[in-house]
């Protein structure tokens, strides 16, 4: 581990020993997948709280922590997530934009990636999920990507209609392993796509996977840096020649 790393491990540490000894629940910031990774790896020395992760939508990337005492229930945790609908003020005059073009507005407004969450594109608008001390801010001084002047409101759980676009494949692999879904996923020979995973670069449900033969589960989310990511949804049937159809969702 980098010096960095250890000290933000040690950050998750202080936290959940803040939730045992105050008895209150305690979050962090958004978590990238490298910080997701470091969670799991402490998770077990946890055992004397409870923990959750959210990121405001089912299968969000990013994610924050949740420490719970036992005292307190983990169905009523509330996360300090909110989620900024922004759209266009001319539809008609709009521009194309994509997810740096968000980011890099979010970034020329100061704000700390660390407090933003996942930004979710649907056609030419955007759903943006932050730390929610910050949500009036946004709302009020993003107003503008590129070229385009955006109106940037908050919406409640209700008001957020997003499905993700997820494109359905179906194809046949020896073995279900991590190289061999990735491989279909990708469209990519499996010796192509081992760098990926011997390099760090693979994740399943945030936590960093480094071996080509690890067995997927059903439903993991699988992250791959560069290329996006895919749900692995199982096994559908057998072949007479011992292979597996397997079929995977991808996020596009």
């Amino acid at each position: 581990m980098t010096k960095e790393e250890e000290l933000f491990q040690r950050h998750l540490l202080d936290l959940a020993d803040s939730a045992w000894q105050r008895n209150i629940a305690m979050f962090t910031d958004f978590l990238n997948l490298n910080e997701q990774n470091i969670y799991h790896d402490i998770l077990p020395s946890l055992h004397y709280v409870q923990c959750k992760a959210y990121g405001g939508y089912e299968y969000a990337e990013r994610q924050m922590i949740a420490f719970i005492p036992d005292a307190l229930s983990l169905d009523t945790c509330t996360f300090p997530i909110a989620c900024l609908k922004v759209s266009p003020l001319k539809r008609k005059f709009s521009e194309e934009l994509n997810h740096r073009d968000y980011l890099g507005s979010l970034m020329n407004l100061g704000i700390d990636r660390s407090k933003t969450g996942d930004i979710v594109l649907q056609e030419r608008e955007a759903y943006l999920f932050c730390h929610e001390k910050i949500a009036e801010y946004l709302s009020k001084e993003l107003t503008r990507i590129r070229h385009t002047s955006v109106n940037c409101q908050l919406c409640s759980d209700q008001d957020i209609h997003y499905q993700p676009k997820l494109q359905e494949l179906t194809g046949t692999v020896a073995s279900v392993r991590l190289d061999s879904l990735l491989a279909l996923a990708f469209n990519a020979s499996r010796s192509s796509l081992m760098g990926l995973i011997e390099g760090g670069k693979t994740f399943v449900n945030g936590r960093l996977i480094t071996s080509n033969g690890y067995h997927p589960k059903e439903n993991d989310v699988i992250s791959v840096r560069g290329y996006g990511r895919f749900r692995y949804c199982g096994v559908l049937t057998s072949t007479k020649k011992g292979r597996y159809l397997v079929n995977i969702q991808r996020y596009v």
